[in-house]
């Protein structure tokens, strides 16, 4: 004798479950105050909130309740994830038979789910999620389809949190005290083959930036004048703030990637010292800020773990240096600028892990040549 456990609506949510969670790499999220709900959030999919409503609906009234609830949740998931556009596929179990579903909002779509036959077979579903037909379970029923549904998600969900563990776990930082220790040997070097990290002449000689150099073809002099600094005090603020959020970033990206980052944010911020005035510039801050830059890419696409780190730590710091920058003497903020936009810039090319798709490197590459090669234009024009 055969018993049913779950009926044909529960078989159906399951279903879906499985697939957007097994398939499309979305995740469940605790909402409170609902009930007899299921939310799935996926920040890079095709729709960010996938809504799973088996609460029974009958008329427009509720419907349209339905909706405002809906798209207040849908507020405060934005504010949490720093987003300024969500959309969400609102898919209703449980309509009322003389009940038909408007479009009445641009950023909430509904689909009634009365059969898997005609889900699968909408136009949007079919365009957005492609695989749906061949991966969707519609071969298991009963307790066969909860053990799949079960052992499924349970591995799935022990994949990314290896994922997440590989990426977040604390590892052994080689990278930045190399690049801390390069530029105290050069400071010391600078009093020891010449008369210190404050005079103009033994700052030229090291590698400082300078623009008319610079110009006569020393190009060297963007990457060299990183690793200079103009008196201790400047040393041990950019060794201590490269430490901090130069050792919390060679975790994120792996240490070629971070090297790669500053690098390349040093360069940038140096062209457009170079580009903006002719004194002698000198420091890693550039390349400093490019590291911020690139905790804002990183922090942004993992912003359901690093949300309240980017709004309260990442972003006050930017905007009051910047700020300090700006009404401060003897403060480069030109190569503040340009190593924050070179940082995220060169975050985007390299792609981040767990992260990377192929056209958002790509336009990270050609945004970073553009940038590069307009400086440089600007530079020998």
């Amino acid at each position: 004798m055969n018993y049913s456990i779950t009926n044909k609506n529960d078989e159906m949510v399951m279903a879906l479950v499985h697939y957007f969670i097994t398939e499309e790499n979305y995740t469940p999220i605790m909402v409170k105050g609902v009930k007899d709900e299921i939310w799935l959030e996926n920040i890079d999919g095709p729709y960010r909130i996938i809504r799973i409503n088996s609460n029974h609906i009958h008329n427009e009234e509720q419907y349209n309740f339905d909706l405002f609830k809906t798209s207040r949740v849908m507020e405060q998931i934005k504010k949490k994830t720093l987003s300024l556009k969500m959309n969400a596929l609102n898919i209703l179990v449980d309509v009322g038979d003389n009940f038909k579903v408007k479009q009445e909002d641009k950023n909430i779509l509904s689909i009634v789910l009365d059969d898997v036959s005609k889900f699968i077979d909408n136009k949007n579903i079919k365009d957005l999620f492609p695989k749906i037909n061949n991966k969707l379970i519609k071969d298991k029923e009963g307790i066969d389809l909860i053990i799949n549904v079960t052992n499924d998600i349970n591995a799935k969900t022990m994949e990314h949190n290896e994922e997440y563990t590989k990426i977040f776990s604390p590892k052994k930082m080689i990278v930045t005290p190399i690049l801390i220790l390069i530029c105290f040997v050069m400071f010391f070097l600078m009093y020891i083959l010449g008369n210190g990290s404050e005079d103009v002449g033994t700052l030229v000689f090291f590698g400082a930036n300078v623009q008319g150099l610079v110009k006569s073809g020393q190009v060297w002099r963007l990457v060299t004048s990183i690793f200079l600094h103009i008196g201790i005090l400047h040393l041990i603020v950019n060794m201590y703030s490269l430490f901090i959020i130069g050792g919390q970033l060679e975790t994120f990206l792996g240490k070629v990637k971070y090297l790669i980052v500053f690098l390349v944010s040093g360069l940038v911020g140096s062209l457009l010292s170079c580009v903006m005035h002719e004194t002698v510039s000198a420091g890693a801050s550039g390349a400093i800020f490019g590291l911020l830059g690139s905790l804002l890419y990183f922090g942004y696409h993992y912003r359901l773990y690093l949300g309240s780190v980017l709004k309260t730590q990442v972003i006050p710091i930017i905007i009051l240096n910047l700020i300090i920058g700006f009404v401060s003497p003897g403060i480069d903020n030109f190569a503040h600028i340009g190593g924050l936009v070179g940082g995220y810039l060169a975050t985007m090319a390299v792609g981040i892990p767990g992260k990377k798709r192929t056209s958002d490197q790509v336009n990270g590459i050609i945004v970073l040549g553009i940038l590069i090669l307009f400086l440089g234009y600007m530079l020998y024009r």
